[in-house]
C-alpha cells in the first residue's frame, strides 16, 4: 500500500520559484567588482536566471553537465547557480585561494565545460587555461563597458549573454536525487576531494537550516553573507534565504571591517554569517572607531572556533546574539549549531558563554556518534574524546570519482576527521583534527581549547598550538603566539594568564612568537605547515630531560 500525497520533486529552482510568487519585491543589494552597488529584487533575479539558462542551453550545455564559477559573492553569482541547475546542470564553486596546480587539478578531475569569472580572476585563469583543455569557453561575470582585453579563448560576456535571451524558459525537470552543486575540499593533505550535492540533498538542507532551532532565517531578516559562495556550498544561504524571502546584502570582493560594516549600517544588515578571521577584522574596526552596531541582531559564526572573547564581545558589547556553527563540506555543510535548550535562557552571562563556546547540537536529520580507535562508541559525559562520526541525508556518501574509497562505517557514519566529546545534553565540542591532535604520556590535549584561551589575552591577535617531540611524554604542546599590533608581551606573561584556565598538565612547554601563522583556502589554521615549520625545534622541557 502507498500513500495518497504528491509527489513533488524537490527541485532548488522551485526555490527560486517561491521566492518570485512570494517575495518578488525583496531586494537582492550588491557591491560589485566595477566598485558599484547594485540592485535587483528576486523578481529580477528570477528573470535573470531564466535568461541565462536559455543562453546556456544555446551554447550547447545540458543536463549533467559541470558549471564552473569562479567569483565573489554577487548577483551575478547567486543568478549562476540558479541558471546552471535550471538546465539540470551542475554549479562548480573554485575557490580562488587555492594555488594554480590545487584550480587546474580540481577544474580537469570535476570535469568543468565552461568557466564563470568575475574579472578580479582572469589573470589567475588566463595563466593555468593551457593546463585545463577540456574547459569550452569563459563567462566574465560583466557588462560590455567593462570587458577586459584577454588572452581566454571562446570569451563571452555576461550581460550580453543574458541580454540576448526572452526569459521564456522553463526549468528543466530532474530527478531530485540528480547532480546539483559540487564543491572540493581544501586537500591540506594530499589533493583535494570533491563533493557533489543532490537537488534532494540542498533542499533537505535548506529546510533544516531555515529552522528557529538552527540558522532561523526569517522574511523580515537582511542577510549579509560574508562566507563565500565558494566556501562549503555558501552554508546553505544562496537557498535559504530566498527560501524565506530574505534580503541579501553581497559584499562582493571588499571583505575588510571598513566595507562590512558600511553594509551592516547602510542596508540595516539584521543576520550575518563568516569565519572567525572576518569578525577580527570587524570589530578591530568597531573598536578604533568607537562604533556600534544598531540594527545586527544574529552572528552566526563558522568555519573554525570561536574563540570566547570573541563570543563576549559581541553578546556583551554590542547586543548581537552569536549562533557558533561548526559543519563541512562533506555535511553540505551543516552539523551542529549552539543554540539553547529549555531553561538555558535563566543561566547567568558566563553559563551561557560555556555552552555556546562549544560547536553545538545536532539538528533532526544530523545523526552524530563519537568512537574510540577501534570503532566502539564512547560516552556522551562531555569528557570523553572520540572521532567524531555523522550521518544524514545532506552528508557525503563518497567522494566524486571514488577518491578515497570506501569513506563510512559499516552503520554508513562518516568520520569527520575531528576529535570531539559529547556532553550529557547533546551539546558537542571539538577539541582537535584527528591529525593534529597532541598525544601527551597517552593522554590527548586539546590544542583548540588552548589557542581560544590564549587569544583571550589583550596583547593576542592569533594563537596556534602543535605537538611538538618530547623524549619523555612523547609530544608537548608547543604555543606559537601573534602579538597585536605595537604590543610587547613575554612568554612568562602569556604562561600566567593560561595558568588556572587549563589543566596543568596542558600547559605549553614553550610560546614562540611570530608575524605569521599559515592559514588553509577556507581560512583554517594550517598546522601541518606550521608542524613542519617546527619540525626541529627543542622544548627547554625535552633538552633538560636529555641533560
Amino acid at each position: 500500500m502507498f500513500g495518497a500525497m504528491q509527489d513533488v520533486p524537490l527541485l532548488v529552482n522551485r526555490i527560486l520559484d517561491h521566492a518570485l510568487v512570494n517575495h518578488p519585491e525583496r531586494e537582492i543589494v550588491s557591491r560589485l567588482v566595477e566598485g558599484n552597488i547594485h540592485r535587483e529584487t528576486y523578481a529580477d533575479a528570477h528573470l535573470r536566471s531564466r535568461k541565462l539558462s536559455q543562453a546556456l542551453q544555446a551554447l550547447g550545455f545540458g543536463q549533467g553537465d559541470v558549471l564552473a564559477t569562479l567569483a565573489w559573492n554577487t548577483h551575478r553569482h547567486f543568478e549562476a547557480w540558479y541558471g546552471i541547475t535550471g538546465i539540470g546542470g551542475v554549479y562548480h564553486t573554485l575557490n580562488p585561494r587555492l594555488f594554480a596546480e590545487q584550480l587546474s587539478y580540481i577544474i580537469n578531475h570535476a570535469g568543468d565545460k565552461v568557466i564563470f569569472t568575475d574579472l578580479t580572476f582572469v589573470p589567475i585563469l588566463e595563466g593555468i587555461e593551457k593546463e585545463i583543455p577540456n574547459v569550452k569557453g569563459f563567462i566574465i561575470m560583466t557588462d560590455a563597458a567593462h570587458m577586459p582585453e584577454t588572452t581566454l579563448s571562446n570569451v563571452h560576456c555576461y550581460e550580453d549573454l543574458i541580454d540576448g535571451q526572452s526569459g521564456d524558459f522553463n526549468w528543466v525537470e530532474v530527478d531530485e536525487r540528480a547532480p546539483c552543486g559540487m564543491c572540493y575540499t581544501s586537500g591540506t593533505t594530499g589533493n583535494p576531494k570533491g563533493v557533489c550535492y543532490t537537488h534532494r540533498s540542498n533542499v533537505l538542507h535548506t529546510l533544516v537550516g531555515n529552522s528557529s532551532d538552527v540558522i532561523g532565517l526569517r522574511s523580515v531578516d537582511s542577510l549579509l553573507p560574508v562566507v563565500p559562495l565558494f566556501h562549503a556550498n555558501a552554508w546553505g544561504l544562496a537557498f535559504g534565504a530566498p527560501a524565506v524571502g530574505a534580503k541579501i546584502v553581497n559584499p562582493g570582493p571588499n571583505m575588510d571591517g571598513e566595507s562590512i560594516y558600511q553594509l551592516l549600517t547602510e542596508e540595516k544588515v539584521t543576520f550575518t554569517a563568516a569565519v572567525p578571521t572576518v569578525w577580527l577584522m570587524l570589530m578591530q574596526h568597531l573598536e578604533n572607531n568607537k562604533l556600534d552596531l544598531p540594527d545586527l541582531e544574529t552572528v552566526v559564526i563558522g568555519g573554525s572556533a570561536v574563540p570566547r572573547v570573541m563570543l563576549e564581545k559581541f553578546e556583551r558589547d554590542y547586543g548581537v546574539s552569536v549562533k557558533h556553527a561548526w559543519g563541512m563540506t562533506e555535511m553540505s555543510p551543516l552539523g551542529t549549531i549552539a543554540s539553547f535548550k529549555a531553561g538555558m535562557e535563566n543561566m547567568t552571562f558566563d553559563e551561557q558563554m560555556d555552552i555556546k563556546v562549544k560547536q553545538g547540537r545536532p539538528p533532526y536529520l544530523m545523526e552524530m556518534k563519537i568512537t574510540d580507535d577501534d570503532g566502539n562508541e564512547l560516552p556522551r559525559d562531555g569528557k570523553a574524546f572520540g572521532h567524531l562520526m555523522v550521518r544524514g541525508p545532506f552528508v557525503v556518501g563518497e567522494y566524486i570519482k571514488g577518491d578515497g574509497g570506501q569513506i563510512l562505517d559499516e552503520d554508513g557514519f562518516f568520520d569527520t576527521g575531528d576529535v570531539a566529546t559529547i556532553d550529557p545534553l547533546g551539546f558537542m565540542q571539538i577539541t582537535d583534527r584527528s591529525k593534529d591532535v597532541i598525544k601527551s604520556g597517552g593522554e590527548w590535549i586539546s590544542s583548540i581549547e588552548i589557542e581560544n584561551i590564549a587569544v583571550g589575552h589583550e596583547k593576542v591577535q592569533e594563537a596556534a598550538v602543535i605537538g611538538i617531540a618530547h623524549p619523555k611524554w612523547d609530544e608537548r604542546p608547543l604555543l606559537v603566539v601573534i602579538k597585536n599590533e605595537g604590543a610587547e608581551v613575554s612568554k612568562e606573561e602569556i604562561l600566567g594568564y593560561l595558568e588556572g584556565k587549563i589543566a596543568k598538565w596542558w600547559m605549553p612547554d614553550d610560546v614562540v612568537f611570530v608575524d605569521e601563522i599559515p592559514h588553509t583556502a577556507t581560512g583554517k589554521i594550517q598546522k601541518l605547515t606550521l608542524r613542519q615549520q617546527f619540525e626541529d625545534y627543542k622544548l627547554p622541557t625535552a633538552e633538560a630531560v636529555a641533560e
